[in-house]
């Protein structure tokens, strides 16, 4: 029975190594065909900027992983990204001389407020995530309008140093890179090889077995979606400084791009299922997508098109990839 298990589990993790090598090779070759279709795809500047784009993008797929594993979904974020950078940019205007530091802490504090509602609802009130996070999404997004008196606050009314948030550099590396490679390195180390890392992975693979092992499945909901608003204002206050302008409007829809990030680093929907290594792959599709789309003049119509079929395509083959694993796995038991 053990010898079975530990097959399985050499399985899975040999198939999504495989896999991810796969979408490394796949971004390799497309790298080189945008290159040879645009040589300034490769440049300095050019990947400098893709790196940079995609830097918040790739912090809410963090906390996104997580959620999924948990066999969760938030579509909130946009939403929470939205009020939190609002009440930020409102404090910076009213307050110029307000370090960016209290800055960051202010909006990944309204975040976490957010994701703790979200936590509250999903883990203690049994209301299906889809169903929670859509509604609140509706309820922070309005927030975002009261607030705001529906008004933009714009880059005149930003102080210089928050600006500087997002738009500065340490040793030639920007900000938001920095930041970024800080929180993987931290959730790396917190989801692989710590106790409630692990949990996390056991309350998605099987919630029951969880609970009857002596794992608080509802604490462990609740920290997830709370990481996930932290991450998620965090992120509102860097979207700010970056555009230099907080709109109700901000983000609408971006959920739908993190999720898309997810599935295509190998986050199974099903949960249980999700490496860090493999997000960053699927962080990077998207970030190349995005950015080569353009330099080759696709229509943004086709743009949409493109990076749809994409992600339905890692969809198929990791659902395809999975019930080969399942159906060997189930041969190796009866065996």
């Amino acid at each position: 029975m053990a010898e079975n298990k530990s097959k399985t589990v050499l399985n899975r993790g040999s198939v999504q190594k495989i896999r991810e090598l796969g979408l490394l090779g796949f971004i390799v070759i497309l790298s080189v065909f945008i290159q040879c279709r645009n040589p300034s795809f490769l440049t300095a500047e050019n990947l400098n900027d893709l790196i940079t784009n995609t830097a918040i993008l790739s912090l809410l797929s963090v906390g996104m992983m997580m959620v999924i594993i948990t066999r969760g979904i938030d579509l909130s974020i946009g939403a929470t990204l939205a009020l939190s950078g609002m009440i930020t940019a409102m404090t910076v205007r009213s307050h110029p001389a307000l370090s960016p530091f209290l800055a960051l802490l202010l909006g990944t504090t309204i975040g976490l407020l957010c994701g703790i509602v979200i936590g509250f609802l999903v883990a203690k009130t049994s209301i299906l995530p889809i169903i929670a996070t859509l509604g609140m999404m509706n309820v922070f997004r309005g927030m975002t309008f009261l607030i705001s008196g529906g008004r933009w606050v714009s880059a005149h009314q930003m102080s210089s140093s928050f600006k500087h948030i997002a738009t500065g550099s340490i040793f030639g590396v920007n900000h938001l890179i920095l930041i970024a490679i800080i929180t993987y390195l931290i959730f790396y180390y917190f989801i692989n090889h710590t106790r409630t890392g692990r949990k996390i992975y056991a309350v998605g693979s099987n919630p029951q077995s969880a609970r009857i092992s002596g794992i608080n499945v509802d604490r462990t909901l609740w920290l997830v979606y709370a990481i996930m608003g932290a991450l998620t204002g965090l992120s509102g206050v860097l979207w700010v400084s970056k555009f230099a302008s907080a709109q109700s409007n901000t983000a609408m829809g971006y959920e739908m791009n993190v999720i898309a990030a997810c599935v295509v680093g190998g986050v199974s929907i099903a949960g249980g299922t999700g490496k860090v290594s493999g997000l960053l792959s699927g962080v990077l599709l998207l970030g190349i997508l995005n950015n080569a789309l353009p330099l080759l003049n696709v229509s943004p119509f086709w743009q949409d098109a493109i990076q749809g079929g994409i992600i339905l395509l890692a969809v198929i083959v990791g659902a395809l990839v999975r019930r080969n694993t399942d159906k060997k796995n189930l041969i190796g038991r009866e065996e």
